[in-house]
């Protein structure tokens, strides 16, 4: 960022959370990446008084006039409260209740069981994951929805592992995010236990020098939950392949959100959730992403009959499936399912380029307006500076010790929705779908009230 911004965790001095992000302006537009309206340079320099508040105010209505998914919010639940939490529970769309009105009183109250064919519950695990494989850059027949996130990167990293070690049986590394979110890790030593590997923790931006000889797998976020910084996928993706590993990508908190490109960018295996970005709701079933060439050799830890070639045979060995069912273990749990399927439509007309775009203007805006409001010193941002390295989200670190959650607390009850992390992080998600310009302005205009409150 520049002088002018607020202070990062790197600018300010402390030992950063990650490593070191590349200087740029903010706002600046990511490399293919399409532009908001321009920022008005006026509001970069305007003091933080009443005048500076009109000028970014009028500056987010006219953001939000020109915003081509403005209209998109009308498809979502929503009221006055200002929620920048939709990268922990996406709003509710409108289509869901409805969908599920017709599934609980038809499909099941009256068709029962015949709806497993004539309702397509059967086939909704891979119908519902060529939904979301559209959205994470990922062609048909590779992504099955079921199980929980936690599950299915079990799933994915023994499965791995099994790959990699018929390649050579001295692989018996898996590499770890040092800063995963904790189940990746404790799934991670379990599938170490069970195919007598040890895990390695190492920090995200260095797996491509970590990875070696040794490496069965590397187990990486796209996104860091607690900063919002976005990891290289393709340059790590390369390098873990040149070194002979394989490597697993946890995209919980980039689906939805920015690109990912799987295909393009040859991606082993994949998982991620469905109830922040993709707006599925608490608890919706998860995905896991198989690249067509390692669907063959997949071999799951859970073999459980729904991913058994003739289901329906009852047989008592187990004979996989070909393709991404590999990737089922037990019955659908269809009511979550379908839920999920009717919130993916209103990704029907959206691209994800016109997403990306949205949310990095709605970080860059909510950056200079805290900058601009909150008084200095209270905050520092350890999300980077970087476009290129952000995710959809913003994290500031309180200065004052154990004053985050009872910061966040008073936000919420001022109608400004976010959360904190322990123990001095506010995090704050900008969902492209359903946030406008003017809520983050008056979001930050709120935070400083409270800072300045005490």
């Amino acid at each position: 960022m520049s002088d002018a911004t607020i202070p990062t965790e790197e600018s300010a001095g402390t030992e950063p959370t990650e490593s070191e992000p590349t200087a740029a302006q903010p706002g600046a537009a990511e490399s293919g990446t399409p532009r908001m309206a321009p920022a008005d340079e006026a509001a970069r320099t305007a003091p933080a008084d009443e005048p500076a508040r009109t000028v970014l105010a009028d500056e987010a209505a006219g953001l939000d006039a020109a915003d081509p998914l403005r209209a998109k919010r009308d498809a979502f639940t929503l009221d006055d409260t200002i929620y920048l939490d939709g990268n922990s529970l996406g709003a509710l769309p409108r289509a869901v209740p409805p969908r599920l009105a017709d599934v609980v009183a038809r499909e099941w109250g009256e068709l029962r069981i015949r709806s497993w064919d004539e309702s397509g519950w059967w086939t909704a695990p891979e119908r519902i994951g060529d939904r979301v494989g559209r959205l994470i850059g990922a062609g048909s027949g590779q992504v099955v929805v079921g199980d929980s996130t936690s599950v299915n990167v079990f799933k994915a990293v023994v499965a791995a592992v099994r790959i990699a070690q018929e390649r050579g049986a001295h692989r018996d590394q898996i590499l770890v995010d040092e800063a995963t979110f904790p189940t990746d890790g404790y799934i991670a030593e379990s599938a170490a236990r069970m195919t007598g590997c040890t895990v390695r923790p190492v920090a995200a931006g260095d797996v491509p020098t970590a990875v070696g000889a040794r490496t069965a797998v590397a187990l990486v976020n796209h996104v860091d939950y607690r900063t919002g910084r976005l990891h290289d996928l393709p340059g790590t993706t390369a390098a873990v392949h040149a070194a002979g590993a394989l490597v697993v990508w946890d995209l919980c908190h980039s689906a939805g959100a920015l690109p990912v490109g799987l295909d393009a960018h040859g991606v082993d295996l994949a998982v991620g959730c469905t109830y922040k970005y993709l707006n599925g709701g608490p608890g919706a079933p998860a995905y896991l992403y198989v690249a067509q060439a390692h669907q063959p050799r997949f071999d799951s830890p859970l073999p459980g009959w729904n991913s058994h070639a003739d289901p329906f045979g009852m047989a008592s060995a187990y004979t996989p499936a070909d393709g991404a069912v590999r990737g089922r273990v037990g019955t659908p749990d269809i009511l979550s399912m379908l839920a999920l399927e009717a919130a993916l439509e209103v990704w029907d007309d959206v691209t994800i380029e016109d997403v990306r775009a949205k949310s990095l203007a709605l970080t860059d805006f909510f950056l200079r307006c805290v900058e601009t409001y909150v008084p200095a010193g209270r905050v520092r941002s350890i999300t980077p500076a970087a476009p290129a390295e952000r995710g959809s989200q913003v994290a500031l670190r309180c200065a004052e010790a154990g004053e985050a959650g009872e910061v966040m607390a008073e936000l919420v009850r001022r109608g400004v929705v976010g959360d904190f992390r322990r123990p001095d992080v506010l995090r704050f998600g900008f969902t492209p779908l359903y946030t406008g310009f003017a809520e983050v302005e008056r979001a930050a205009r709120v935070l400083a009230d409270v800072l300045k409150e005490g």
